[in-house]
């Protein structure tokens, strides 16, 4: 795929997508002494023609205006380079795939967020997997899928945990999360369900939908622990707002949905050894008895070992003034951003959270040196 040298000369990425992972990726990028911002792809004809240092909330030009010329900005590759793709795959995964397709044929590395059943690439649908793979094949690229859950909080985290254990009973990773300042309304109200009836059916939670978006993440652990899973199964509960709230997505009613909690399940031997828990609200006085936080903040990622000894561990991370949403986008972005070198010198494929090293950051030195 790339010559001795790769590592050692800057290489050119493109930011796909300039909403939360975007963000957070452009800094990322900036930030990376490896790396050089070559454009950045947005959909909003308002950012056209903006700075990427603007859009990113650095505070500082960066010389990168945005582009909604997908073939000019992909060009910038030269046939090589990376994209780190932030764009929503949410509702769009096919065209995600797409796109995703079209970079990795053109010998660009790929990391993204952005399409669920790849997350653990060996139980994706094999019409999904084939041509990414051939993709790949074709331009000597690599595709690396991951977020943060799913995401390195329920595959690299809890692997690296279980090494400091002796006995394992359960492992346990938990998002406990407030919705109430994350930046997609669209996605809080209509498909978290956030303020909706009770009768509504969220389609985060819909019968199967869990399980296909964080089952290949139970499978991870597993294959970390070295354990089959004898099968998936689906648990949910639900809570209405005892009182109307208003946050900074506007008003949320008495009644209606305030918390949604739901597990994702590996049974081994007839037991949930592995789980995968969301524990969610629009408010802090929702469901005051299901998990919080331990500062009581509006969210942290765990990890729970029971086992000999019991180990938990619990991540909190902060960007963009305090925000703690975007705190856990910016390590998304970053394990993705930072694992570019890595895979500029890989064999063609996919890889996996658990194929990918933790590329230790080099962010500090280079602060040194310019301080």
């Amino acid at each position: 795929m790339a010559d001795e040298n790769t590592f050692y000369r800057a290489v050119p990425v493109v930011v796909w997508g300039t909403g939360n992972m975007g963000r957070a990726s452009i800094r990322a990028v900036a930030a990376h002494p490896g790396l050089t911002l070559s454009a950045v792809i947005v959909n909003d004809p308002a950012k056209v023609g903006r700075d990427a240092g603007d859009i990113a909330g650095l505070g500082r030009s960066i010389g990168v205006a945005a582009t909604d010329d997908v073939d000019s900005a992909l060009g910038t590759l030269d046939g090589a380079g990376a994209v780190a793709y932030a764009a929503s795959g949410e509702l769009r995964p096919d065209d995600a795939v797409v796109d995703i397709t079209r970079a990795l044929a053109g010998g660009a590395v790929v990391v993204t967020p952005s399409v669920y059943a790849l997350y653990d690439h060996r139980s994706a649908p094999a019409e999904m997997r084939d041509p990414l793979a051939k993709a790949c094949a074709d331009g000597g690229s690599a595709l690396f899928v991951s977020g943060i859950d799913p995401g390195w909080g329920n595959d690299l985290l809890p692997a690296l945990v279980s090494g400091l254990a002796s006995e394992i009973e359960q492992v346990r990773c938990q998002e406990i999360f407030d919705y109430s300042t994350y930046d997609a309304e669209d996605s809080v109200r209509y498909i978290v369900g956030m303020g909706q009836p009770m009768d509504y059916e969220p389609p985060m939670v819909a019968e199967g939908i869990p399980s296909m978006v964080w089952g290949g993440q139970v499978r991870l652990i597993a294959r970390a622990l070295g354990v089959e899973v004898d099968e998936l199964r689906e648990t949910v509960e639900r809570r209405a707002l005892e009182a109307s709230v208003t946050t900074a997505l506007g008003g949320f009613e008495a009644g209606t949905q305030g918390g949604l909690r739901f597990e994702v399940q590996g049974i081994v031997g007839g037991e949930p050894r592995i789980v995968i828990e969301h524990v969610t609200r629009i408010s802090a006085a929702c469901a005051t008895d299901w998990p919080m936080p331990p500062d009581g903040g509006d969210g942290a990622h765990r990890v729970i070992i029971e086992g000999r000894p019991r180990i938990e561990i619990n991540v909190e991370a902060t960007d963009e003034g305090g925000n703690r949403a975007a705190g856990g986008n910016a390590t998304a972005a970053n394990r993705l951003v930072n694992a570019i070198t890595w895979l500029r010198t890989a064999n063609p494929g996919l890889y996996d959270g658990l194929d990918v090293p933790l590329v230790p950051s080099t962010y500090l030195r280079t602060v040194a040196e310019e301080a």
